[in-house]
């Protein structure tokens, strides 16, 4: 049996109230994941569990890799998906205290209704029970979605995206909604080696003002499929740099030169600063995230490619850039409502402080510090991230969890935040520490799990 139990990370009976009475049942709004639309929109059953639980999942991935798994078992092409699967079972089962051996074990339980603990000697039983269930119950992302109590998700693409999938997908009869995400970052990584064909795709770009152009193109096409929120990825925040020097460094690039890395980083503050103001323009949420050294394993890069693991933390402090961006941006009246994730735990309370600064009657906690991200999704990111978030923001303002995933399973994921802020604040009300009214602190609860990202993200 699963060590899992109704009480999971639930430490009192406060909390357990608070879980079961207000969190539990409430929908959830996914407002940042990359699951793939077309793959929602075929809505084919899967044929194993390896396809829903392993394929493209990288942050599976990583951890088999720090186990000493072979990578020929990872996402090698001459193994099995059973081998590969029985690789991670074995993986997993020591992995004590990662939020893997959490999660796995619950989206086993959740989707599959499948309680035996994840370990090596019984991978078998597992893989046999799971693939029995999915040929049973016909298993296929919408039914994963809806099962998971989805109301919206926002997909993550780019400027260039076909968005007819998002067309086709209205209208069907599912009860979430899908909605893309505007990003920018192909067109923002002017260092990138195909750099120009990504450029290309927005059709015969001479200049900086014509990309400037096809990038608000773009933008009002997004929005006419439901885009209320756009994503910028960014090592650190850069200087904002003129544009005339932008200029430069765009046409140097488009004649197939190379440039420096200064002169990457002069482009990168302006457009940085271009995007900001034209989603400001269009009432569009800005979802920053930075603090992510990216690619550093080249041999790796080179084999597999982007997002399969190989990326960390920076120790970029970038709060002096970010601060010059944001009052440049305020005092222009073009500063939209932004959702700063950090990667760097050392940077959570500069980063909350810093947003405080900010904040008008314009929106409820206009910008705000986004959850517990990447490396630091997990249970000590989380509660450090809460304690940081209580002592120097506004919990109460506070939009909650998203899953940053490719995999149709994560949504467990909100649960695992859900119980964590439960018990945190089921703790505070048994030490006597903030009001016991537990109706209050109920509604309050339901509103960080999703009514505030709602209300924020226009929905």
């Amino acid at each position: 049996m699963s060590y899992i139990r109704e009480n999971f990370l639930l430490t009192n009976k406060t909390a357990e109230k608070l879980y079961m009475n207000y969190a539990k049942d409430t929908p959830i709004f996914d407002y940042h994941c990359h699951l793939p639309e077309k793959q929602i929109l075929e809505n084919k059953q899967f044929n194993d569990v390896f396809e829903i639980w392993l394929a493209g999942d990288h942050y599976k991935w990583r951890l088999m890799r720090n186990y000493g798994v072979d990578e020929e078992f990872i996402t090698g092409k001459s193994t099995s998906n059973k081998e590969k699967f029985t690789a991670y079972c074995k993986t997993l089962g020591t992995a004590f205290g990662n939020p893997l051996y959490h999660w796995s074990q619950v989206e086993l339980k959740e989707f599959f209704n499948c309680e035996i603990e994840i370990n090596e000697s019984n991978a078998d039983l597992i893989w046999d029970w799971c693939n029995e269930y999915i040929a049973v119950n016909k298993i296929t992302p919408q039914k994963l979605i809806e099962q998971s109590n989805v109301s919206h998700l926002f997909t993550t693409n780019e400027v260039f995206d076909d968005l007819s999938t998002f067309e086709e997908i209205a209208k069907k009869d599912y009860k979430f909604k899908v909605i893309p995400a505007f990003r920018a970052d192909k067109i923002m990584n002017i260092e990138a080696e195909k750099y120009n064909e990504f450029v290309d795709k927005l059709g015969e770009v001479k200049n900086l003002s014509v990309l400037e152009e096809k990038i608000e193109e773009r933008l009002n096409a997004f929005i006419k499929v439901g885009t209320t929120a756009a994503d910028v990825a960014l090592q650190s925040v850069y200087p904002v740099y003129e544009r005339n020097e932008a200029c430069a460094v765009f046409e140097k690039r488009r004649k197939g030169e190379q440039i420096t890395e200064k002169e990457s980083e002069v482009f990168k503050g302006y457009l940085t600063y271009f995007l900001f103001k034209l989603y400001a323009k269009y009432n569009i949420a800005t979802e920053l995230h930075i603090g992510a050294m990216r690619n550093n394993n080249s041999v790796m890069l080179a084999k597999l490619g982007l997002d399969t693991g190989f990326d960390s933390i920076a120790e970029d402090n970038s709060i002096k850039y970010m601060s010059r961006l944001f009052d440049k941006l305020n005092m222009e009246g073009a500063l939209p409502k932004t959702i700063v994730f950090n990667l760097n735990p050392k940077m959570n309370s500069e980063i909350m402080t810093l947003i405080g600064c900010f904040q008008s009657g314009e929106a409820r906690g206009k910008l705000q510090y986004g959850p517990a991200w990447w490396f630091l999704d997990n249970k000590v990111g989380m509660e450090r991230h809460l304690e940081d978030l209580t002592a120097t923001g506004h919990i109460g303002a506070f939009v909650g969890m998203l899953t940053d995933s490719r995999s149709f399973l994560s949504y467990p994921r909100h649960h695992y935040f859900r119980r964590i802020l439960c018990n945190y604040f089921g703790g505070m009300m048994e030490r006597g520490e903030m009001t016991s009214d537990i109706k209050f602190v109920g509604k309050v609860v339901e509103d960080i799990c999703y009514n505030n990202s709602i209300k924020y993200l226009n929905m």
